[in-house]
């Protein structure tokens, strides 16, 4: 399953043209942009599961640096204070990592 079956292509480039320069890239604005944050629960649940690259169940930091690259492989890698500031704003448990509902609640809000 790929992103682009459950977003649209034209919202995912919009997403990705609004966070193009370093430290531009705010999470919830993102997945207001792309369309993510009026999906179905299982609409952001498929989504977990393709962001979660290695299948561990959590979002780990290293899959976060990439995590715009998941939308379009030609976009941009997160800069450290990005990926930082995107783990704390979802890892409500602080366990380093965000769980699916942890990244629901973080899509919703």
């Amino acid at each position: 399953m790929s992103l682009s079956s459950i977003l649209s292509a034209d919202a995912i480039s919009n997403a990705i043209k609004d966070c193009q320069g370093p430290e531009s890239f705010c999470p919830k604005k993102f997945f207001q942009v792309c369309g993510l944050a009026t999906k179905s629960p299982q609409d952001v649940k498929k989504v977990f599961g393709i962001l979660d690259n290695d299948g561990s169940g959590y979002i780990e930091e290293e899959e976060l640096k990439f995590f715009l690259q998941r939308f379009s492989p030609t976009a941009r890698v997160l800069t450290e204070k990005e990926t930082k500031n995107f783990l704390s704003t979802a890892d409500e448990d602080n366990d380093g990592r965000i769980g699916l509902e942890e990244f629901q609640a973080m899509v919703r809000s």
